[in-house]
């Protein structure tokens, strides 16, 4: 799934201004950077492929700071050009930042904002995104990475509406991607805006990658946990309730149990996560729905009971929401493609306790209708979980009656 958008005119009628040419694509590395994701702008815009249809591209492979560059594995690498090379590009691509927790040089902030002034596209992609939103670049603006790194993002940028649920976003001048693979999304969307679908699908079949993949990250999200959260008190009532999924409890219980007001639960929770504590419940009770209909013969009202939904219609809607297909669609297409041999695991334990079923990877399908064409539009109300944003009257949605019946119920469990 992707984001495109309409929604910034200006951006989209800004014109190159001085040396700088549409067909130059400079790729901008650091040191510590991983090097899968720093070689797929270097694959998709340095080679040469018109043989197969692919327009060319000049890229000019930039170092954001003195080199050598040492990459993952040890590797060190000696970027051709400096930041000055930059000023020649129509679209400027960070592939990857080395810590979240790190500020980027001043120096290519500078270079970045630059560029964006002079109306060069700027792309991040996975912990790309953290470079931009340093420079400023996604101010108000949509975006999304790795869904790991999202509520960190969302927490240290809070004008940035942080959307985990995509594989990449469009807002015209500025677009972001989700991790590792995603980045290929993004470059194959690129291709695709600047030259057709045909140009796109060549140089996909050149990758031996789909031209468009449907969905976005919900399939691929685990139980995991911020980084920041570890050392905070907060931390322990989060564990609790990942192992107490099967149990009916709201997010009143939560706030109890740290000894907090719901208010100041609610205010600390989403300044740790970038996530609403009741849509953080709901996420987590659906990807456990989504394990046990993968490992399990459970029937679909039993997954519902295990998860702590209190009835199988609450699961289907929310689940639908999340992975656009209802669970037993789901189980089936996900049967379809396991491995022969390999067999059910059923659980008589808590959900989500030790002795509960081993997660497995979810498959990237949609299961009922096959593969479903991306969207061409940003809508004002997509079909999921609401973003991660520190605004909470983007969590006011009709699609979301849960979250409003909580503004009014504050004591209502989800049904």
């Amino acid at each position: 799934m992707s984001h495109d958008s309409t929604a910034a005119p200006e951006a989209a009628a800004r014109k190159l201004s001085g040396r700088r040419r549409k067909e130059i694509v400079a790729v901008l590395l650091f040191s510590g950077g991983p090097i899968f994701e720093s070689s797929i702008p270097l694959s998709v815009f340095g080679i040469d492929r018109q043989d197969a249809g692919v327009p060319r591209y000049r890229l000019l492979v930039c170092g954001g700071e003195e080199g050598p560059l040492r990459t993952t594995g040890g590797l060190e690498l000696t970027a051709p050009h400096g930041l000055e090379a930059i000023s020649r590009a129509g679209t400027v691509v960070v592939p990857a930042w080395r810590s979240i927790t790190s500020p980027p040089p001043e120096e290519a902030l500078d270079a970045l904002r630059r560029a964006h002034e002079e109306g060069a596209r700027i792309v991040g992609l996975c912990t790309g995104a953290f470079v931009l939103a340093a420079a400023g670049l996604l101010d108000g603006r949509p975006a999304t990475t790795h869904w790991m790194y999202a509520p960190t993002l969302a927490k240290r940028y809070p004008s940035v509406h942080v959307d985990p649920r995509e594989l990449f976003v469009d807002d015209g001048d500025v677009l972001t991607s989700a991790g590792t693979a995603a980045g290929i999304d993004l470059c194959l969307h690129i291709v695709r805006t600047d030259h057709g679908n045909e140009a796109a699908g060549a140089l996909a079949r050149r990758l031996v990658v789909p031209p468009r993949r449907s969905g976005g990250q919900e399939r691929y999200l685990d139980r995991s946990l911020p980084e920041e959260i570890g050392a905070d008190p907060l931390a322990e009532v989060v564990a609790w309730a990942l192992e107490h999924l099967h149990e009916q409890f709201d997010v009143e219980t939560l706030a109890a149990r740290a000894y907090m007001s719901r208010r100041t639960f609610d205010r600390r929770f989403r300044s740790l996560t970038g996530s609403a504590p009741l849509q953080w419940l709901i996420t987590q009770r659906v990807l456990q729905a989504q394990r046990l209909l993968e490992t399990s013969d459970y029937s679909v009202d039993e997954v519902a009971g295990r998860c702590g939904f209190r009835s199988p219609v609450a699961l289907r809607g929310h689940f639908r929401r999340q992975l656009g297909s209802s669970p037993a669609a789901y189980r089936a297409a996900y049967r379809a493609r396991r491995p022969q041999g390999d067999r059910l695991v059923d659980s008589d334990g808590p959900v989500g306790g030790p002795t509960g079923p081993t997660p497995s990877a979810p498959v990237p399908l949609h299961p009922e209708s096959g593969p479903v064409p991306l969207q061409t539009r940003r809508t004002p109300a997509p079909v999921g979980p609401p973003p991660f944003t520190s605004s909470s009257a983007r969590y006011l949605d009709v699609v979301y009656v849960v979250e409003v019946d909580e503004a009014i119920c504050s004591r209502c469990t989800i049904r």
